[in-house]
């Protein structure tokens, strides 16, 4: 049976970061990568559960073993990560100011449980464990990532525009 909830133990953080690992692209072949997709970024302990401390982050469990996960990242860590920074500024031009918003950064299903619906599973938990008064879902997918692009789009991800940063072409995207 898979559960879903927020992470609340270091041993579930560890085991996000166990997941993340396995889903970059340096341990991934480049035909794993157009197949099955891959992470662009990778969270060190001390800030993944610096985001948890904020809003914790989902998790789908089965058998007490974390087998996907979608990051909350709460707009006031825009400065964390320099390969988001450019992200939030695209946002914010974007919005126009709106604040009541979260990021996802980074949504991942174990290779051997995809396809079940744990990906919609962590969004529609995602959205029911918003803070109070947010009221949207906003993310950005590598162009390339064409798997994950499709999968958003299929739970219900808008484009609000497309940029460029550094050598990557990205999709911001949004779920209100």
């Amino acid at each position: 049976m898979i559960t879903y909830k927020q992470a609340s133990t270091e041993a579930e953080l560890q085991q996000i970061l166990e997941l993340q690992r396995d889903n970059l692209p340096q341990n991934l072949s480049p035909e794993t990568q157009q197949k099955e997709g891959f992470l662009t970024v990778e969270h060190t302990f001390a800030v993944l559960k610096e985001m948890n401390d904020v809003c914790g982050h989902i998790i789908a469990v089965a058998n007490q073993k974390v087998i996907g996960y979608a990051l909350c990242m709460h707009p006031k860590f825009a400065d964390t990560i320099a390969v988001l920074r450019p992200m939030f500024v695209e946002i914010n031009k974007a919005i126009e100011g709106k604040t009541n918003y979260m990021v996802m950064g980074q949504i991942c299903v174990h290779k051997a449980f995809r396809g079940m619906g744990i990906f919609r599973g962590l969004y529609i938990t995602m959205r029911e464990k918003l803070p109070q008064g947010f009221d949207s879902i906003i993310t950005e997918v590598d162009t390339k990532n064409l798997r994950s692009l499709i999968a958003h789009k299929a739970v219900g991800f808008k484009e609000l525009k497309r940029y460029q940063s550094g050598k990557k072409n990205w999709s911001l995207i949004v779920w209100s």
